[in-house]
């Protein structure tokens, strides 16, 4: 019973996720954790579970022509240099003033999501530009995840909306550069840590089905207005999970 709630959390939680380009990591820790799941196993089964339907994700999201590599080759490398910086840095700074900035800026990111008009540009930036704009945003999405914890997605998904791409190409690019992010920080999770091997197989593949599913809806039945909204509502209950946390520590 207890592996048959769990997919049915999955299917859902990965697939609206993945209609917004992110990981659902920061869901099924605590889900997995209250329904019984040891905390150590919840953690890096929710990151390998991100890698796995951001994958599929990204897959359905190249086919539609919605990743851009010139942005996201940038990002995922310099988020993944980035990281263990962060990581280093972390027992130095007072998180807990970080995570209160952190949850501020999803909040302000969301209500940009949902009020701020994209430039209308006539042409695509130069290479050179996306690359570097690439590499200052995943720099910033990498340093934050490895010193706080969090997923770099958060980050980059309102950066490129900023910058002026569509919400369905930010979308698409930033399932592309946080698939090697959750994969890089499972494998060093799991490396010190357990797996619950029945866990992992059931997780998996309804990660699969619901990313699969939610892409599928993004590409072809949800509008870019609507996915708009969808993700200033993601935004906003990460931060409200961010408050939550941190008034119940």
């Amino acid at each position: 019973m207890l592996y048959a709630v769990i997919a049915v959390i999955v299917v859902v939680l990965s697939g609206v996720m993945a209609m917004a380009g992110l990981g659902a990591a920061f869901l099924f820790v605590p889900l997995f954790y209250w329904l019984g799941v040891p905390l150590p196993v919840a953690a890096s089964t929710a990151l390998l579970l991100n890698a796995v339907s951001l994958s599929f994700a990204s897959i359905t999201y190249w086919r539609a022509r919605l990743v851009n590599l010139a942005l996201g080759i940038p990002i995922t490398i310099a988020a993944v240099v980035a990281a263990p910086i962060g990581a280093r840095v972390a027992p130095h700074v007072d998180t807990t003033v970080l995570l209160w900035l952190l949850a501020t800026f999803l909040v302000f990111a969301g209500a940009m999501m949902l009020f701020y008009q994209r430039p209308d540009v006539s042409r695509e930036p130069s290479r050179a530009a996306q690359i570097g704009a690439g590499t200052v945003v995943g720099s910033g999405a990498g340093f934050l995840g490895g010193l706080l914890g969090v997923g770099g997605g958060n980050v980059i998904l309102p950066s490129l909306h900023t910058m002026g791409l569509d919400p369905k190409k930010a979308a698409g690019t930033t399932s592309f550069a946080v698939v090697f992010s959750s994969l890089s920080g499972f494998l060093g999770r799991v490396s010190v840590g357990s797996l619950d091997g029945t866990l992992i197989v059931v997780s998996v593949v309804a990660a699969a089905v619901g990313s699969l599913v939610g892409s599928r809806l993004m590409t072809t039945r949800v509008t870019s207005g609507q996915l708009k909204r969808l993700i200033a509502v993601v935004l906003w209950v990460v931060a409200a999970k961010m408050v939550w946390d941190l008034a119940t520590a």
